[in-house]
């Protein structure tokens, strides 16, 4: 395997900036493990692509250890992993059951912990590699009927930092992009409406969403460039809208 391509696992990979990272990633030339709950590939991908899809439901311990390890067999070892699963649900806080914020933590926090962790010996047998969170610019703001969603990527950054600080005597870097506003097949009907681009012309100071594309290029950047020395950070992928006035 000598002459393999570097392998990168993606969670989430069917749809949105997930299935495009695995475009983007694959068009670099890197070998792909597609985990999501259905096992699919991801649509449009280029001829001659090296995928390996996993059914993995990244809430359940011993689905994702079976697609960590079924993939680095398959794959003969495993660089690099990016966890992008998530979900967003709208709920009232003076209505939200535990229950219902305990399943979105899961969901966006607690696999982030639990996915790395299973990916690490993998990444220890390969010499080290690479780990990218996908999180929030709502890590740092207060969004209203969205409190477990703000709270699971303001999560997702304080894991990426804890990961990465003991993880660096292994060769891991760990990193968290956390995307703004992004149009994807899931809400481009949100975003084609005429009520929504007038609010973002009015309130995001490039008056627009940014592109799955945008985030899959400096994910699969981060990964290219190799710099090992820059772990443990957030980096804002917002078209500056956090930090306008």
């Amino acid at each position: 395997m000598a002459d393999a391509p570097k392998t990168i696992a993606v969670t989430g990979s069917s749809r949105g900036i997930g299935a495009e990272i695995v475009r983007e990633l694959v068009r670099r030339g890197y070998a792909v493990g597609c985990l999501s709950r259905g096992g699919g590939l991801p649509e449009n991908v280029p001829d001659g692509a090296s995928l390996f899809p996993f059914t993995c439901d990244v809430t359940d311990e011993n689905s994702v250890t079976a697609a960590l390890k079924g993939l680095a067999e398959a794959a003969g070892g495993l660089q690099g992993l990016v966890n992008n699963a998530g979900v967003l649900v709208e709920y009232k806080s003076s209505e939200l059951s535990v229950a219902d914020y305990d399943a979105i933590m899961r969901t966006n926090a607690t696999s982030v912990m639990m996915v790395s962790r299973e990916a690490y010996p993998h990444l220890c047998a390969s010499g080290g590699g690479g780990i990218v969170n996908i999180g929030s610019f709502w890590d740092k703001l207060g969004v209203p009927r969205n409190l477990p969603y703000c709270v699971s990527k303001a999560a997702i950054a304080a894991i990426t930092r804890c990961h990465a600080v003991e993880w660096a005597r292994d060769g891991i870097s760990v990193m968290n992009v956390a995307p703004g506003y992004i149009e994807t097949d899931f809400n481009h009907e949100f975003f084609a409406d005429e009520k929504t681009r007038e609010w973002l012309r009015q309130r995001a100071p490039m008056q627009k969403p940014g592109s799955t594309n945008e985030v899959a290029r400096l994910v699969a950047a981060l990964f290219g460039e190799d710099i090992p020395f820059l772990t443990g950070e957030t980096i804002y992928l917002d078209g500056a809208q956090s930090v306008a006035l």
